[in-house]
């Protein structure tokens, strides 16, 4: 991977060439003890601190992972009164740089802040959770997933899956393996031709089209992202399955009938805590109770915490990564399901995530030129964090699998079924 401040910071500020605000200040004694403090508070991950004359408080004979070099008192300061979310800002400004292996750093960074305690903030975002209604859940969608699907396709597989995938050997290519977590999902849910299914967030398309294809199943899929349901219909018309698949631009809360199978995936992080009985009397209301089965994949913590304050502000606004514990109890116990398999699919998450931020970087030129220098910055960095929580495993990728309450075991120690011919 490229040297992040080499190549993605340089002499660059804000876009422009020239030297950052701050840089030919002196370093006064009360920036040195600022810095020091920040060095104190980061050397347990192995990163050096810098500031910007080029000093440094690194007492360590281990060499460090990478160096955090601050290009100004201003920037300094602000990491120091808020780093979860000033680092971000930070670094999508120019402010501050990583020298090394941005995954690498941002990895070790996850491992110093995986500890039972919370901050203030973080407990009050645990105590008050936002509220995602309608309306701001289609802002939350809007902010991300409307960013145009020709940005997404500069970097996702060539069906356009942005979700965990699977690799079935360490040398497939991420189309091989997103083929392969959507074959998963449809092996867990045992579908049978002539079934019916409702997909809730189904991004642009590849698991519908893929379970009427493959499986022979009909499908109705929801999503509020307007030009995710705009591509998957005319990728629904190009391959003849638009009699089959029906993609619906409107709210999961929507959802009537009676149906064989639920499956939401990549959806349940954007719902929130304040909407999970929402979720909950939907579930509950189309599964058939005899013969229904659903199954959630989603983005995971293994204790209560709130997503990051800076990908939550510029990222993923309204997210929010639940425990199992929290799915059970909030979505599963009052939809009168019982959880019949559970996988953690994790590091799988990480390789996924290497591969979309190579195709990013891949893309600089195309990005920077459209989006501009901070937003590169912060996506770039949005991916690399990412990846290294997931190799940390401050962030889990759970899948689910479920079905009505007193309906028999769906695996019972029996293999994942053999795909419908």
């Amino acid at each position: 991977m490229r040297d992040a401040l080499s190549v993605r910071g340089g002499s660059q500020w804000n876009g422009e060439a020239g030297t950052a605000p701050g840089v030919r200040d002196r370093v006064t004694a009360l920036d040195w003890w600022f810095g020091r403090r920040f060095q104190q508070f980061v050397a347990p991950a192995g990163v050096r601190v810098e500031l910007w004359d080029g000093s440094s408080k690194w007492m360590s004979d281990q060499p460090p992972i990478g160096d955090l070099v601050v290009r100004d008192r201003g920037a300094l300061v602000k990491l120091l009164l808020h780093p979860a979310l000033q680092f971000g800002e930070l670094y999508s400004e120019g402010r501050v740089a990583i020298r090394g292996a941005l995954e690498g750093v941002m990895e070790a960074a996850n491992r110093l802040t995986e500890t039972d305690r919370l901050t203030l903030r973080e407990w009050l975002a645990l105590k008050f959770p936002q509220v995602n209604s309608i309306g701001r859940a289609r802002q939350n969608i809007h902010h991300h997933y409307d960013l145009g699907n020709d940005f997404y396709r500069l970097w996702l597989d060539r069906q356009m899956v942005y979700t965990c995938a699977l690799f079935p050997s360490a040398d497939a290519t991420l189309e091989e393996a997103q083929t392969a977590k959507l074959d998963l999902v449809c092996r867990k849910l045992q579908l049978r031709p002539g079934e019916t299914v409702i997909e809730a967030g189904c991004g642009w398309g590849a698991l519908a089209l893929h379970m009427a294809r493959v499986y022979g199943v009909r499908v109705k899929a929801f999503n509020i992202s307007r030009e995710q349901i705009r591509y998957a219909r005319e990728r629904a018309e190009r391959e003849a399955l638009a009699h089959h698949v029906e993609f619906i631009e409107d709210d999961y809360r929507t959802v009537r009938g009676r149906f064989d199978v639920f499956v939401s995936v990549g959806m349940l992080e954007h719902v929130g805590l304040k909407h999970y009985e929402s979720l909950a009397a939907v579930i509950r209301q189309v599964l058939d109770p005899s013969s229904g089965r659903g199954l959630l994949h989603f983005i995971g913590r293994d204790r209560p915490r709130p997503l990051n304050a800076w990908i939550e502000r510029r990222i993923f606004p309204g997210g929010y990564p639940p425990t199992v514990a929290e799915v059970l109890h909030h979505v599963l116990e009052p939809a009168r399901q019982s959880m019949h398999h559970v996988e953690n699919l994790r590091l799988h998450y990480a390789r996924t995530l290497a591969h979309w931020r190579a195709r990013f970087d891949a893309a600089e030129a195309d990005v920077r030129g459209r989006f501009g220098d901070a937003f590169f910055r912060a996506w770039d960095l949005y991916l690399a964090a990412s990846e290294g929580a997931f190799a940390a495993g401050t962030l889990q990728l759970f899948q689910i699998v479920f079905a009505p309450s007193g309906c028999a075991p769906l695996f019972a120690s029996q293999p994942f079924p053999e795909r419908h011919r």
